[in-house]
């Protein structure tokens, strides 16, 4: 199949060559000639085999094109995070490592874990808005109305614990980079322990992990 479309590439070339044109009493001879050429080309590509072709047209991997990729198993332990390499990104990886930090830093990796999961599976939803930036900051200007208290409480958000930053960074960077999300089987809402809002009565329940309960939308 790929030997015929790089002849039938190659073939549209040759016309568009002739069409582009050459003066007129030369047309026969020019057309001759890439004839030959195009005859000798089809049979170059011909002798190629299907292993050789699917070789040199295949995608090089992510990593070897320096895109970032998550590990292929992540735990969810201390150990785990602080062997990840130090992370950075752009505006929509600082939106999630703020929510992550002012949410979910006094929990276990688990737990930063499965906060982000949350965020990331609203991305996801046609629900929600469609980037981390506009998911966490839905709702921010109206004073305790906002999706996350901290983007509406009236404190300022100054980041004061350079260690847990780094932390819930790392988490942000492997959940963006494509960390399967395994802990919270779907969810998009949670809230802690100490409140009972009106739709953890009507949203079903999925799991809890440290001091949050976690609901999947219906």
């Amino acid at each position: 199949m790929l030997k015929r479309v790089l002849g039938k590439t190659l073939a549209a070339a040759v016309l568009s060559v002739v069409a582009m044109g050459a003066p007129a009493q030369a047309d026969d001879v020019l057309a001759a000639r890439l004839g030959a050429l195009l005859g000798q080309e089809r049979t170059a590509i011909q002798q190629v085999s299907d292993v050789r072709i699917a070789a040199l047209t295949a995608v090089p991997p992510a990593s070897a094109r320096n895109i970032p990729t998550a590990p292929d198993v992540i735990t969810y332990d201390v150990a785990f995070l602080n062997g990840q390499p130090d992370a950075s990104g752009g505006e929509q990886w600082r939106c999630l490592a703020e929510a992550l930090y002012f949410e979910a830093r006094g929990e276990s990796v688990r737990g930063m874990f499965a906060v982000g999961e949350v965020i990331m599976n609203r991305v996801d939803s046609s629900r929600f808005p469609s980037s981390l930036c506009g998911v966490i900051n839905q709702g921010t200007g109206r004073q305790y109305a906002c999706q996350f208290t901290y983007t509406c409480d009236g404190n300022a958000e100054v980041i004061h614990e350079p260690a847990a930053w780094a932390k819930v960074g790392k988490v942000a960077r492997l959940l963006m980079d494509g960390a399967p999300r395994q802990l919270t089987d779907g969810a998009t809402h949670y809230h802690t322990r100490a409140v009972n809002p009106r739709w953890a009565r009507v949203f079903p329940r999925t799991t809890t992990i440290g001091s949050h309960h976690f609901y999947r939308q219906s």
